[in-house]
């Protein structure tokens, strides 16, 4: 939907690619697929968002095919749908990621190498998740007006919801880079079994990290219209600097899930209980 009395406004910049967009629709179903079998099969629950994540993100590119087929003249619905999805998707794989180092640290018993309690490091990572959630929500809602000057508000209130996931990322990433640190110095040659399991874990943390926090970037620099001439009229920007690093993500965890750390805490519960 542009509006006939502005012509400077428009929903994209470019005509949106519908074969892009299929051959996302279907790595992310096929990702998460693959997902919800291993969630299903070892019972690592606290993986559930990064499922759900990959439901919103397959789900926005179907709403950026079906704009595809309406080029020139995209109906508002389809743009909602791919600009809401694809913006809050992230925020559903960084909750898994957040919980994830809570049992890292539960699991070698490391708790006093953390910056933060381990009681208090998914509650404090997981609120600042769901306020950068809300916020861009709330940007995108108030695109959904539609004008020059709800468009315009949107995006700022985008930016600053795209600006607290940042820092709290990068706070998050500090706190795991140093409880890995202190870890290894801790353990010495006969009591590195737990560190070790948990090393490839603490790699595939950093890894997915990078990947989050360079698409949040450059999704700032969008937002805030930097380099207007350019971000904001090439898809290419979209494909290569989101749709491949969040695939990226829900890949990574394919390669290296979680499942030894539920089953070691699962043990770990089950010899407390027997013991008592």
């Amino acid at each position: 939907m542009d509006d006939p009395n502005n012509p400077e406004f428009s929903l994209y910049r470019y005509n949106p690619s519908l074969a892009a967009a299929v051959i996302f629709i279907i790595l992310f179903i096929t990702a998460t697929s693959l997902h919800i079998f291993r969630l299903q099969r070892t019972r690592t629950w606290f993986f559930i968002p990064m499922v759900v994540g990959g439901f919103f993100e397959w789900i926005g590119y179907v709403g950026r095919a079906i704009s595809a087929t309406q080029s020139p003249n995209w109906a508002l619905g389809p743009f909602l749908d791919q600009t809401l999805l694809l913006l809050v998707a992230p925020g559903l794989f960084a909750a898994s990621i957040y919980m994830q180092l809570g049992r890292i640290i539960l699991a070698t018993g490391g708790e006093k190498y953390s910056l933060i309690r381990r009681t208090w490091l998914t509650k404090v990572f997981v609120t600042g998740d769901v306020l950068s959630f809300t916020i861009q929500a709330a940007g995108g809602g108030m695109i959904a007006g539609g004008t020059d000057t709800s468009v315009n508000n949107g995006q700022k209130i985008i930016v600053i919801g795209l600006a607290v996931q940042i820092a709290f990322f990068g706070f998050f990433t500090v706190v795991a880079f140093v409880f890995n640190q202190r870890l290894r110095r801790a353990f010495n040659n006969t009591a590195m079994v737990a560190g070790d399991m948990c090393q490839k874990h603490l790699n595939a943390l950093y890894t997915s990290s990078i990947l989050i926090m360079v698409r949040s970037i450059l999704r700032v620099l969008e937002y805030a219209k930097v380099d207007d001439a350019y971000i904001m009229q090439y898809e290419w920007f979209v494909y290569v600097f989101d749709s491949t690093l969040m695939l990226g993500v829900m890949v990574v965890f394919l390669v290296v899930y979680p499942d030894d750390i539920s089953a070691k805490l699962r043990e770990s519960r089950t010899q407390q209980l027997e013991s008592r």
